[in-house]
């Protein structure tokens, strides 16, 4: 995966002289082989891309961006090799009731102690029912 360039981006600058802002394959440029937005090369992917398809980049360093404007700011997706992704891991039974009590002590009031069906909102303290009941 050494030759990251366009064909057609490379093109567009050759036969009508339009420079594509944020393409720069070498790096030369942007100091990292830059690509603009949905102009990446397959067999690269941002780490939206790969939790989409159950993988994580696995301890890898990018190997290229995507810049890109949005109103006045510049963006960046850092885009990782996919043969060197691995698969997501599951969280363990453990894992998955601490998260689950976690989870539960977050729905719980402090004043009734009932479990609500809904988060208990944190400027208040308790659940609705006792906020409203207790008026401040």
């Amino acid at each position: 995966m050494t030759d990251l360039r366009s064909v057609d981006l490379d093109n567009l600058a050759d036969r009508t002289g339009i420079r594509v802002e944020f393409y720069d394959p070498l790096g030369t440029r942007y100091g990292f082989p830059t690509f603009p937005y949905h102009a990446a090369p397959s067999g690269l992917a941002t780490v939206r891309q790969l939790r989409a398809a159950g993988l994580r980049p696995n301890g890898q360093n990018p190997i290229a961006q995507i810049y890109w404007r949005h109103r006045t700011q510049r963006r960046v997706a850092y885009l990782y090799r996919l043969d060197m992704a691995a698969p997501k891991r599951t969280a363990t039974p453990a894992q998955r009731e601490a998260i689950a009590k976690a989870l539960r002590a977050r729905r719980t009031c402090r004043v009734c102690a009932q479990v609500k069906p809904y988060y208990i909102p944190r400027r208040y303290g308790e659940c609705l029912d006792c906020h409203e009941g207790n008026p401040s």
